[in-house]
């Protein structure tokens, strides 16, 4: 069983930057994805970024909306992956969660079969 918890959700002022964790434990050599979503009240969970890896290296994904703001990076000796958010927008506002996946795991939250619990980010304008 993998198991996946975020932290490093908050308030933040439009414009200001947060940096979200995923810590992995369990059998996460089985996975070789990790993929972050957030979700809005009353809507459907979005993708938002995903590093996957292969024999070859690593790839990284970001939802178009967040490409030019968001970057992801691992820290493999704490079984880490970060979301680092910047310049954040109020539209940003969200649950967001960290799911792990085989190393085809796209940006469809099917393709993800462990999820963390999720973490809240409010940005305020």
């Amino acid at each position: 069983q993998v198991q996946l918890v975020e932290s490093g959700g908050g308030l933040v002022q439009a414009g200001g930057s947060l940096r979200l964790a995923c810590t992995t434990s369990g059998r996460t050599f089985s996975y070789f994805a990790v993929g972050w979503f957030r979700q809005a009240p009353r809507k459907e969970r979005d993708f938002v970024a995903r590093i996957g890896w292969t024999s070859t290296g690593e790839s990284t994904d970001f939802a178009d909306s967040v490409k030019d703001r968001f970057t992801i990076s691992t820290n493999t000796a704490k079984n880490t992956v970060y979301l680092q958010l910047s310049s954040l927008k109020p539209e940003d506002t969200a649950k967001y969660y960290c799911a792990g996946g085989h190393t085809g795991a796209g940006r469809s939250v099917n393709g993800y079969d462990f999820w963390g619990q999720g973490t809240q980010v409010t940005v305020s304008s």
